[in-house]
């Protein structure tokens, strides 16, 4: 099993040594209808997928299935190759980290608070090994500054920093992200895709939701094109910007370049 290296860079930067990830037809269902089906992928360690795909097609309830948000009907997931369905779920969210659109910052609480919260309630860790290793990680997504601060004294770019260092606060192998950028003003879309290119750099397996084509272009080792709760393509980000194979993806493709 793959864990957090506590070696760190030049730049006094953590390395991540992130996990493999594995769905094998996974359907996710609401009720009598499939959202999800028959879903098989596998997310290489340390390297990132971008999932891309028309609203509705199911991208965001793949990856609520992946944390257990959203139990899967059938198939598996597998994190550095062990089923991870029989586990508890909070033992699951120990190891895939997940971000949203929406922050979640509890607003009473600092940015500090936010973070430390979960490894000493959940980890048990003591309160003050759970706020160095929050101060630790606010650092890492620069917010060194803004510990003390409160969500509503903090950008939408700052908060949803926030939200990521309190998901790399539990020392994730996996990291989920729903459209991290979607509710930000455009101004602020950059700092976060930045810092999210820079966790992908270091050594995190990543799985991105996403609408920021270029990121996906980028800074993906594969892209994922879901349409209708399946994965029409999948590929390297040249083979499915450059050369598309389906006529779904080329009409996709055509309205959002």
């Amino acid at each position: 099993m793959s864990t957090i290296d506590h070696k760190t860079t030049a730049a006094d930067q953590v390395v991540y040594e992130g996990s493999s990830l594995e769905l094998e037809n996974v359907t996710l269902a609401y009720g009598d209808v499939e959202v999800v089906r028959e879903v098989s992928l596998r997310v290489a360690p340390g390297t990132t997928t971008c999932v891309i795909g028309p609203s509705g097609s199911g991208k965001s309830t793949l990856l609520r299935g992946i944390n257990r948000l959203h139990e899967p009907k059938s198939g598996d997931v597998r994190v550095a190759g062990r089923s991870v369905l029989k586990d508890r779920p909070d033992e699951l969210r120990r190891r895939i980290g997940m971000v949203f659109q929406h922050f979640n910052l509890f607003p009473d609480h600092t940015a500090l608070e936010n973070v430390a919260l979960a490894p000493w309630k959940v980890k048990g860790q003591s309160r003050a090994q759970a706020r160095q290793v929050a101060e630790d990680r606010l650092r890492e997504v620069g917010l060194g500054e803004r510990m003390d601060h409160r969500p509503r004294d903090l950008s939408g770019g700052q908060q949803q920093r926030v939200a990521i260092a309190r998901a790399l606060a539990m020392h994730p192998e996996v990291m989920l992200f729903d459209e991290a950028t979607s509710a930000l003003d455009p101004e602020l879309v950059k700092g976060v895709l930045r810092l999210m290119a820079d966790l992908c750099r270091r050594g995190m397996t990543m799985v991105v939701v996403t609408h920021e084509m270029g990121f996906a272009r980028k800074v993906a080792d594969q892209v994922v094109f879901m349409d209708e709760g399946e994965v029409v393509e999948a590929g390297t980000p040249d083979q499915i910007f450059d050369n598309p194979r389906s006529d779904r993806l080329r009409t996709f493709l055509s309205e959002v370049l």
